[in-house]
């Protein structure tokens, strides 16, 4: 924190790691808020819903109230209710805050359309069993995937808490040369490879400011994840 700090990005659970803050875990960074009283908090609780294993969810003014003044929440439909082409998010804060955000808002894309917003009350207001059971399945695609990327030489793999993605290392893999003759010499070489040789599209981690790692969404059938992980690990068998 600097001078020049005007805001703190808190998404939990994240993407791409799936981490989860709980709120003990919280509540040091809330503490160390109060003490600079010029940070602003932006509070991404998208993954709200999608927590495994019976992780508590914890966002900012929960954990510490008097961050209220100068905390932005932000939310929206897109993971819990599968509603990502809808493009609808909402946000609470402090009323001058919103009042600013509807004038660059109104200026850029008017208004969320009224479809959207129609379709969003009814996910947030109907039955919610739905958004438990979907979270059930995500939490076995999971723990397929962190398993299989175990198994696999070279790589490693961290249980996430939530959000629907893992976030593995392959580190154990760079500096090899794939049976083509092509040096894996970065995260991104790696990815290069698993698509260009094996069709399996993921993510390499440098985008996200962290190498060598590499992102797979579990937002898809356990068959294609099953066959995504088959051929993950015959690629990286035939580099050792």
């Amino acid at each position: 924190i600097t001078p020049r700090t005007r805001w703190l990005f808190l998404n939990s659970p994240s993407n791409p790691s799936g981490a989860a803050y709980s709120a003990a875990q919280l509540q040091p960074i809330t503490e160390v808020l109060l003490r600079h009283p010029a940070v602003w908090v932006l509070a991404d609780d998208i993954y709200e819903h999608i927590l495994y294993d019976g992780l508590a969810f914890a966002t900012a003014v929960a954990v510490e109230p008097r961050l209220r003044e100068r905390t932005l929440t932000v939310n929206g439909v897109s993971k819990a209710y599968a509603m990502t082409g809808w493009r609808l998010g909402y946000g609470a804060g402090p009323k001058e805050l919103i009042a600013a955000m509807a004038v660059v808002q109104s200026q850029s894309t008017s208004c969320p359309s009224s479809i959207s917003q129609a379709a969003a009350i009814e996910a947030l207001t109907g039955p919610q069993a739905v958004v438990a059971e979907r979270c059930l399945l995500f939490q076995a695609r999971r723990d397929f995937v962190v398993t299989a990327l175990n198994r696999t030489p070279g790589l490693r793999c961290r249980t996430p808490e939530g959000a629907f993605y893992t976030f593995a290392s392959c580190a154990g893999v760079l500096g090899r040369v794939t049976p083509s003759g092509k040096l894996l010499l970065t995260d991104s070489d790696f990815c290069d490879h698993l698509l260009q040789d094996f069709d399996v599209a993921v993510v390499p981690g440098s985008v996200f400011g962290l190498a060598p790692y590499f992102r797979i969404s579990y937002a898809t059938s356990m068959a294609q994840l099953e066959e995504a992980c088959g051929r993950i690990h015959a690629a990286c068998k035939a580099l050792f």
